[in-house]
């Protein structure tokens, strides 16, 4: 079997082209990619003991020199056959945590503290132009009686005798060898014998803390903004979670918001859409402005106030204040009143002029209709 062959290779190949091409055929016949497929096992085999010979700066150089590195009894050394020993080191060193290693020998594991979410509720305005908040947030920080250690106060936690202080343990599988947590420590790489008595040797408290918050001008409802560090501590001295601040518009009184524009609603007399009128209408910023209403104007008509609206988080020129007009039905007429209407009506029917387009429209269409 040619070493050189069986991972692609030529022999001006360097430390780290042989680790790149084992990487790349343990990956293709691993037993956990293959199953119970026995010729890529057989592969994968082959693989390994070329890069267990090629690896190894002295058995390269016999091996370069006389063809092979068995002067003793076959591949494996005096015996013969597949030799398996270290086959967890090397893949931990080529793999990382891929296969579970990449965790140093030397220190427990580290975790990352929890992400937390806190729903905060803003008028539309405070959305519009940015608010800074003060928040309370229920969290878990490091117990400050034993800082983060999880022993008493005169202790300290001793290494684990089950992983050796690593917070891993070797299991055997088949031919090769995982790394999982230890079940004695829970991946900390220590015992605890005299536990805080404030944390109970977790080395956190759930504790209320004051959070400030700038919100930026323009965010809207969904958006979410990020706190770095702000939330649970990390376990092991790991780093800190996030803290999300996740947006939530209360429901406005005259404004309805659609992106970066907004939307309201302007009643409108019969006389004032009939006759014509200056109207004015509120903004964001509490300023009223006049819009003419030219005379005839039908319901549901839109009258556009160009960057009355909002500027998104997101950037972009400010939306518009869309003002839609809504012709009110006048209620609780008197009996002069009514006769006053019926009058105008009879008069408006009686007109030679058009003065109800819609009207006269509609009717032209159902007589098409019924043709």
């Amino acid at each position: 079997m040619d070493y050189y062959e069986v991972l692609g290779l030529n022999k001006s190949a360097s430390g780290n082209d042989i680790k790149k091409a084992f990487k790349k055929k343990a990956m293709k016949y691993h037993p956990d990619r293959t199953g119970n497929d026995k010729s890529a096992e057989k592969k994968f085999k082959e693989a390994k003991e070329a890069y267990d010979v090629l690896s190894d700066p002295q058995k390269k150089s016999m091996y370069d020199q006389y063809g092979t590195t068995d002067f003793g009894g076959g591949p494996g050394g005096p015996g013969g056959g597949f030799n398996t020993s270290g086959f967890g080191d090397v893949f931990e060193d080529i793999f990382g945590d891929i296969f579970g290693g990449g965790q140093s020998r030397n220190s427990a594991q580290r975790y990352k503290g929890a992400d937390l979410e806190y729903e905060l509720k803003l008028t539309l305005e405070e959305a519009a132009f940015g608010v800074d908040k003060n928040l309370k947030i229920r969290t878990k920080d490091t117990c400050d009686s034993c800082n983060g250690s999880g022993a008493k106060s005169g202790s300290k936690p001793i290494s684990c005798s089950m992983c050796n202080g690593v917070g891993q343990v070797r299991a055997q599988q088949g031919f090769f060898t995982v790394q999982q947590t230890c079940p004695t420590c829970a991946g900390k790489g220590k015992v605890i014998s005299d536990p805080c008595s404030k944390c109970y040797g977790s080395g956190a408290i759930n504790i209320d803390k004051d959070i400030s918050v700038s919100v930026p001008a323009g965010v809207d409802s969904g958006d979410r903004v990020r706190l770095a560090g702000k939330g649970e501590a990390g376990i092991n001295q790991g780093p800190p979670g996030d803290l999300f601040i996740r947006i939530n518009l209360y429901k406005h009184a005259i404004f309805k918001r659609d992106g970066s524009n907004i939307y309201c609603e302007v009643p409108l007399s019969f006389a004032e859409a009939t006759l014509g009128a200056e109207i004015e209408i509120p903004t964001l910023t509490s300023k009223k402005v006049s819009i003419d209403i030219p005379p005839g104007t039908q319901t549901g008509k839109y009258f556009r106030l160009k960057g009355k609206g909002i500027k998104s988080v997101r950037g972009g020129n400010i939306g518009d204040l869309m003002c839609s007009v809504q012709i009110e039905t006048p209620v609780n007429l008197s009996d002069e009143q009514k006769n006053i209407l019926m009058e105008f009506d009879s008069k408006l029917k009686n007109s030679k002029k058009k003065h109800s387009p819609k009207s006269e429209s509609w009717i032209d269409g159902l007589k098409n209709f019924f043709k």
